[in-house]
């Protein structure tokens, strides 16, 4: 499963709320849907990655499933 864990931590890290986020341009509706855990394009990703200056690990991580 796809955790965006990381991406919440880097906010946290760098000081950065969601209206800051949005302030720089990104889009809200989609930080709510990286909230809820939905899938997000790897467009996304890498606009996050430009925006934030970091690497596709700091957005996101593969977790094991537990119900497996």
């Amino acid at each position: 499963m796809i955790s965006y864990e990381p991406f919440f931590r880097l906010l946290q890290e760098r000081g950065i709320t969601a209206y800051r986020l949005g302030k720089l341009g990104f889009p809200m509706t989609t930080y709510y849907a990286i909230k809820r855990g939905k899938h997000i394009s790897t467009q996304t990703i890498d606009a996050l990655c430009e925006l934030l200056d970091c690497d596709v690990k700091d957005i996101l991580e593969h977790k094991p499933n537990p119900k497996k």
